[in-house]
């Protein structure tokens, strides 16, 4: 039965997967890496299921408690960007949301350390990732925007919650060569940004303009 639910028919099915994939790569995504690990990542299984039909459109998604679930363009985007370092075993995510992006992170890097405020959405993430049977993920109930220092430094970290300036805290949890993907500014002026460190100093490079849901500091 899990089987099935994971394989998805019509909508959710693997020609509607391949579909997206081929969309994607139209529209820029050149890490063939990132792009098979999203052809075989059941996105259906991270969204209500009155949505699952809609799962493999390039469209972000409600997930319930004023979140999304990111479109599966800027999934790829900075899944890209995050990997075009070089090598990347460990990395941080802060915003587990409903999971998806940590899925696919797990497939590619060696460990993933995944960071949720809402108890719910943490709850969720964690049951779909384990219906996968991916174990390489370690998940906190916390703010964000502290990181998570006991593990740190990490090679990448990606935040899928868009903080009006970059927290001070990720920076210092940056591996020396490590890569930080992060959008930032305000509602309707947010940049994805690529910060990578170099001893003490760090470089940016912007990148698209987005829209992410806030990321909201001071709670835990």
């Amino acid at each position: 039965m899990a089987g099935n639910k994971l394989a998805g028919i019509g909508m959710t099915s693997q020609r509607t997967r391949d579909r997206l994939i081929a969309r994607l790569r139209d529209e820029g995504i050149e890490d063939e890496r990132a792009l098979e690990v999203m052809r075989t990542t059941p996105r259906h299984i991270f969204v209500d299921e009155a949505l699952a039909s809609r799962a493999y459109e390039d469209t972000a998604l409600p997930i319930g408690y004023g979140q999304t679930i990111s479109q599966p363009y800027i999934v790829a985007r900075m899944t890209e960007v995050l990997l075009g370092g070089g090598q990347c075993n460990k990395v941080l995510e802060i915003g587990t949301g409903s999971g998806y992006q940590t899925a696919v992170l797990a497939q590619l890097v060696d460990q993933v350390y995944s960071v949720e405020r809402i108890p719910e959405l943490h709850a969720r993430a964690r049951k779909a990732l384990a219906e996968m049977h991916i174990r390489n993920v370690r998940f906190q109930l916390s703010d964000g925007s502290w990181g998570w220092k006991q593990f740190a430094p990490y090679d990448g970290i990606i935040v899928t919650a868009a903080p009006e300036q970059v927290p001070e805290e990720l920076l210092a949890q940056l591996a020396d060569g490590g890569r930080l993907v992060i959008p930032s500014g305000s509602a309707n002026a947010q940049r994805l940004r690529l910060i990578s460190r170099n001893g003490e100093s760090f470089s940016e490079t912007l990148l698209d303009w987005v829209s992410f849901v806030p990321l909201i500091k001071g709670e835990n």
